[in-house]
């Protein structure tokens, strides 16, 4: 089934959009959180005179905290609903902003990363599941691409404020206001959003597929009506309470067991396309490029501007994505992304092959270093219109909707190991070979366009309903 082009222009109801835009906040936390770190970690360093090891394992413990989370936030969603785990997330962000602003040492720092951590993972996952199912069909793809562009918005947000503490105080380590240094004031700003993100989820109606699941078909109904008063609102209901019979006289009960390896096969298709997405290496970009900007003749008390003007690009490709996802579909888009990552990351190979010197010190001769900063770019656009924010859309409509959440809360834990993994090893993959490191980032590339060419059908214009079917292996139930 695909969209009409009446369904493509159709205007989009303003509560919906509202609705989206709230549940999406809880990506802009997810990026906030990732990158207001950067600005501080050497002020960090040096405040608690940390090791290289010790302070790397600062800066991605919070990932380990998202993992959990993301596994834990099915649970709480199913249980409890999508509103009280997006309240929890948010009570987490709150106390970890305040914790490690106010940290005295090392030990401390971690634990509340790790509680910020679990906060961001619970978001990551309630947001995108909550957009999807208050969405209506014919533009669920660009609703859903609000977690991405908020996720984007969130980067550039913390790498702002960053500067601007930074640049205030004449440095991170120095004293600001009330003569709290600005290492400590980039982690109390996250507060700001927190507090607007719990007060967001009291004023949010709960997910109807929720309340079906719970028995409240009145709720729900109202629910229907009120964001989507042109759809069929009953339709809605038979489908879900159809989706959800099938499940109980299949024996599955909304189980995540399956037979391919001991989860369903749609579960499978989830924690791939999680894990593809970080394994194309673009946090190396966000996190680790001052490599590269340095190799290619910039100063390092630039590398801040270029990381700004990296999240700028990123937003703005965002913007693209949302602007064609429900008008050419999820395969195209994903596709296209594969083949500009692949084609971008090999020329990244090829020219730190040609790099002369070691460590910090590399350089890139003649024209090698314009083509890597032209190809660290395209992949950045390449990535941010179409593997950022289609993965999330993906990750909210394929599942079947009595497992929606544990299971996007399983794909999403992969994707934050798959995220911690990346992170740590790339430092010591580049030691070894920055030219290897970049060729294996491009053969995951190559690997996500053949992974979409064959196990990804096309969701675009279905309700979730319809979507979930199109996972089922033939001749079995419904999975």
């Amino acid at each position: 089934m695909t969209i009409t082009q009446d369904q493509t222009t159709a205007k989009i109801p303003k509560r919906v959009i509202w609705l989206a835009l709230a549940g999406a906040v809880g990506g802009f936390l997810f990026g906030f959180d990732s990158s207001v770190v950067n600005g501080a970690v050497d002020a960090i360093k040096e405040e608690f005179a940390l090791s290289e090891a010790v302070t790397g394992f600062a800066v991605a413990v919070a990932l380990l905290g998202c993992a959990a989370g993301a596994y834990l936030a099915g649970k709480v969603a199913d249980r409890y609903g999508r509103i009280p785990a997006m309240k929890l997330g948010a009570a987490l962000f709150l106390a970890s902003a305040i914790g490690t602003g106010f940290c005295f040492g090392v030990w401390d720092l971690i634990f509340w990363r790790l509680i910020g951590g679990l906060g961001i993972g619970l978001a990551s996952v309630i947001a995108p599941a909550y957009i999807s199912e208050i969405s209506p069909r014919h533009v669920r793809g660009r609703l859903a691409s609000l977690q991405q562009l908020a996720i984007t918005t969130g980067i550039f947000a913390a790498l702002l404020s960053d500067a601007v503490f930074a640049n205030t105080a004449g440095g991170a380590d120095q004293n600001l206001w009330v003569g709290i240094e600005a290492w400590r004031w980039m982690f109390l700003a996250g507060a700001v959003p927190a507090v607007i993100y719990g007060w967001i989820a009291f004023t949010l109606p709960e997910s109807p597929r929720f309340l079906v699941f719970k028995g409240k078909d009145d709720e729900a109904l109202k629910v229907f009506q009120s964001i989507a008063p042109s759809e069929d609102t009953d339709r809605h209901l038979r489908e879900i309470k159809e989706a959800i019979e099938e499940d109980k006289l299949a024996g599955k009960k909304g189980s995540l067991r399956g037979n391919v390896l001991g989860l369903k096969p749609v579960v499978w298709v989830g924690i791939v396309l999680s894990v593809l997405q970080q394994f194309v290496g673009i946090n190396v970009i966000f996190y680790y490029s001052t490599t590269l900007w340095k190799a290619v003749g910039f100063q390092e008390k630039d590398s801040l501007t270029i990381s700004v003007a990296t999240a700028v690009t990123n937003i703005l490709v965002t913007l693209v994505a949302i602007a064609l996802v429900d008008r050419i579909g999820r395969r195209p888009i994903l596709l296209a992304g594969s083949i500009g990552m692949a084609v971008s990351l090999g020329t990244m190979a090829l020219a730190f092959g040609s790099a002369t010197g070691s460590g910090d010190a590399i350089t890139l001769p003649g024209a090698w270093g314009p083509a890597a900063l032209v190809a660290a770019n395209v992949f950045v656009i390449s990535f941010g219109a179409s593997w950022g924010p289609l993965v999330w859309v993906l990750l909210g409509e394929i599942f079947p909707s009595r497992i929606r959440a544990r299971a996007l809360g399983l794909a999403a834990a992969a994707q934050w190991i798959a995220n911690f993994a990346i992170t740590l090893s790339f430092p010591v993959m580049a030691a070894a070979s920055l030219p290897l490191t970049y060729a294996m980032y491009a053969l995951f590339a190559a690997a996500s366009f053949f992974f979409v060419a064959f196990k990804v059908p096309e969701t675009n214009g279905m309700s979730l309903e319809q979507a979930e079917t199109l996972f089922v292996p033939k001749g079995s139930a419904k999975a």
